[in-house]
């Protein structure tokens, strides 16, 4: 038996679901989930142009990391990037295969592995930069300025103040 849904038209895509849902649904939900919506939706829109690439989107993280400076120790690499440890092992085993790090020992220290961009994992930077960049425009769309400026503080401060709660600050 086939189902078929008759309240709503279907969508062309999952990021015209999130937005209909915004708009239709809940358009008072906790700004937490708008923002990790709109997150998502960003995610998406580099994921595909990252696959013309062949870079999966678990990647990307990492080399953004290691383009502003390589050589840290997988842990290191971990907390920079925001994901656990485990996570960062897998990935940077195929970031090795793929051939866009090496994994070295530095000094005395042979149990901690440094991990270094090779050329071609520094080349991938001029081509995967503009693409993050064009989606980040593509969502900005016709914003002024000032909005964008707006939206940046306000979104700091937010963190700020979630920092401030985490370390018992926060007297609310």
């Amino acid at each position: 038996m086939r189902h078929t849904c008759v309240t709503h038209p279907p969508t062309r895509n999952e990021t015209e679901f999130i937005l209909r849902h915004w708009r239709d649904a809940v358009p008072d939900d906790r700004l937490a989930h708008l923002i990790r919506d709109v997150a998502r939706s960003l995610e998406r829109g580099l994921q595909t142009r990252l696959a013309a690439y062949d870079i999966p989107f678990g990647h990307w993280t990492f080399l953004r990391v290691l383009w502003n400076g390589d050589g840290l120790t997988q842990r290191e690499l971990s907390r920079e990037a925001g994901v656990k440890e485990a996570t960062t092992t897998a990935v940077v085993r195929q970031m090795e295969r793929a051939g866009h790090i090496v994994r070295r020992h530095v000094g005395e220290n042979r149990r901690r592995q440094h991990v270094f961009l090779t050329t071609s994992g520094k080349e991938l930077e001029k081509y995967l930069i503009p693409l993050a960049v064009n989606v980040n425009k593509i969502a900005l769309g016709n914003s002024s300025e000032n909005q964008v400026i707006e939206m940046r503080k306000t979104l700091i401060k937010m963190i700020e103040n979630l920092a401030e709660a985490e370390s018992g600050r926060d007297q609310s």
